[in-house]
């Protein structure tokens, strides 16, 4: 059987682990990156893919601070390597690993190649109001995300469509295309396209301060920003609050017709007694699911209940 060494972090790259032990992969190390700090008690929180590992008691597990240090080299090199399976590590691999693995190294990466190539590709396509994504296995090269491409699955993205919905969706087809490659790859018939890297797009990991919400732009691109980054990190704004400063988070929208207003104007009338609406600068936006800094997620109605509309300014 093909000897696997599997690299991963988060719960994406978890839930393929699980569905390749589950299919009977022959993983004979797992790697992925050390416990990190969390929390405001700074307490070492274990990866995803380690708690996955660790029910897997007899294979082991590294958790090198650079995967890439020659030090470790000789770690990898004793577990005799046929294949590198890599999703989601959060490392960029060297080429003297890359030529480890007697049938070489490959990635699942969350977008169809080469656009949206980096660590948010999944978060970066629903920004930029893509209608459709996919997941792309490919060969792996010294280059971020620019080897030849074995194998592609397409899916649409919905204009309601949040990122957690399509990277579940993408982790599922993610690992049937992975599962199919794996068992193929040894075969030596899988063929390869080389990608066209004069199309290539970045996708850098999502900073909060992307997230802030910008009225002066239009309803559709606030509405993106918003779903692009449902769950996480959250689409947020400043508000007014009975005369306090607070961080608003707005969870969920709905683009209405409502043109030739001020961007940022609340357009319910006086007495509210549903959600808030909010104009852009073409259109408007429905706040479906906000949350004030410090309470639980709830409608922009209920978060407005008691209070009247000029105690509140965008």
């Amino acid at each position: 059987m093909t000897r696997v060494v599997f690299f991963g972090t988060p719960l994406f790259a978890a839930e393929v682990l699980d569905f390749l032990f589950a299919n009977e992969v022959n993983i004979v190390a797992i790697i992925s990156k050390p416990d990190r700090a969390k929390g405001r008690t700074k307490t070492p929180s274990a990866t995803p893919v380690k708690i996955t590992a660790l029910k897997h008691a007899n294979i082991p597990l590294y958790q090198p601070e650079v995967v890439s240090d020659p030090s470790f080299a000789s770690t990898l090199k004793e577990l005799n390597p046929d294949l590198f399976v890599v999703v989601a590590y959060g490392e960029i691999i060297k080429q003297h690993l890359l030529d480890m693995p007697h049938l070489g190294c490959i990635n699942l990466h969350a977008s169809l190649l080469p656009k949206y190539r980096g660590a948010a590709p999944i978060q970066r396509s629903i920004i930029q109001g893509e209608s459709e994504t996919g997941v792309t296995i490919m060969h792996m090269v010294r280059k971020m995300d620019a080897g030849d491409m074995i194998h592609t699955v397409k899916i649409p993205i919905g204009p309601e469509t949040n990122f957690g919905e399509v990277e579940q969706t993408l982790c599922d087809v993610g690992k049937e295309a992975l599962l199919y490659v794996i068992q193929k790859i040894p075969l030596g018939n899988l063929s390869q396209t080389p990608q066209d890297h004069s199309l290539a797009t970045l996708a850098p990991k999502i900073e909060l301060e992307e997230c802030e919400i910008d009225w002066q732009l239009s309803a559709q691109a606030i509405h993106d920003l918003v779903r692009g980054v449902n769950p996480y990190p959250g689409a947020w704004c400043w508000i007014l609050f009975r005369g306090v400063r607070k961080r608003l988070k707005i969870n969920r929208t709905r683009i209405l017709f409502h043109p030739h207003q001020k961007p940022g104007k609340i357009l319910n009338p006086d007495h509210l007694n549903a959600n808030l609406i909010v104009a852009a600068a073409d259109n408007a936006l429905e706040l479906l699911e906000v949350q004030l800094e410090g309470r639980k997620l709830m409608s922009s109605a209920e978060f407005m209940r008691g209070t009247t509309r000029d105690q509140l300014q965008f």
